[in-house]
């Protein structure tokens, strides 16, 4: 199976990610802003659709090799249907997890974690054009939640898709 976690910066992708991938066992976690770095030459508009192909050609490698994978990435619409039109193919489950604390949740310090101001700017951003509220997949207000609280909500709801 593959899991996208949709949402923000700071909104909680990368730990639900990595504890699901605890839960779950024989996963990879494929963080797609990481690809950048092959290529952090590149202005980064430029260098998103060739990460995102960069994502979808491991994505297929781990599936052949019977991996599931987490992918913690903010999912636009366009970006849903390029993941679809890439990996529909697949035999495999591919489910849209989307991350949505309020706005003034997301946009504080959490934890350890202490955000500039472009990534504010750029979280602000993300809930105008939609990230945290898209038409596709579900959507878990994670707020107040304890990430181990949202990692069980997500895999009882993998569990009861898969039944259907």
């Amino acid at each position: 199976m593959v899991i996208f976690i949709n949402g923000s910066i700071n909104s909680g992708k990368s730990t639900i990610a990595k504890g699901l991938s605890d839960k779950l066992g024989n996963t990879a976690v494929l963080e797609i802003d990481e690809l950048r770095n092959f290529i952090q030459w590149k202005p980064l508009e430029e260098s998103i659709p060739i990460n995102l192909e960069n994502a979808c050609l491991l994505i297929r490698n781990f599936v052949k090799h019977n991996i599931n994978v987490i992918v913690p990435y903010p999912v636009s619409q366009k970006n849903y249907d390029f993941f679809i039109k890439h990996l529909g193919d697949l035999d495999i489950d591919l489910y849209f997890v989307t991350l949505n604390p309020s706005l003034d949740v997301v946009t504080r310090n959490r934890g350890a974690r202490k955000l500039s101001e472009w990534e504010v700017k750029r979280i602000r951003y993300h809930y105008q054009i939609g990230i945290n509220n898209p038409s596709f997949g579900l959507t878990i207000d994670n707020s107040y939640e304890k990430p181990e609280e949202t990692v069980e909500k997500i895999i009882k709801e993998v569990n009861g898709l898969k039944k259907k």
